[in-house]
């Protein structure tokens, strides 16, 4: 597994599963949108946390500087 996410990458995708579990804590989104917004949440912090996205592969996307 090659990474292929660059270091802004990673900061936008943490700072949205920040955002998303702030309106999940305040009670801005409940029931199936939580859900599916939890379950977005928590692969984009795997894929932060591991430095691949998997759908950049067919479209040949890189971030990472080289």
């Amino acid at each position: 597994m090659k990474k292929n996410m660059g270091s802004l990458d990673k900061s936008i995708r943490i700072l949205l599963v920040v955002a998303i579990g702030v309106l999940y804590y305040t009670k801005v989104i409940d029931g199936t949108l939580a859900l599916v917004l939890g379950a977005f949440a928590v692969i984009l912090l795997l894929t932060s946390l591991i430095s691949f996205c998997p759908l950049y592969l067919p479209f040949g996307i890189n971030t990472k500087r080289k």
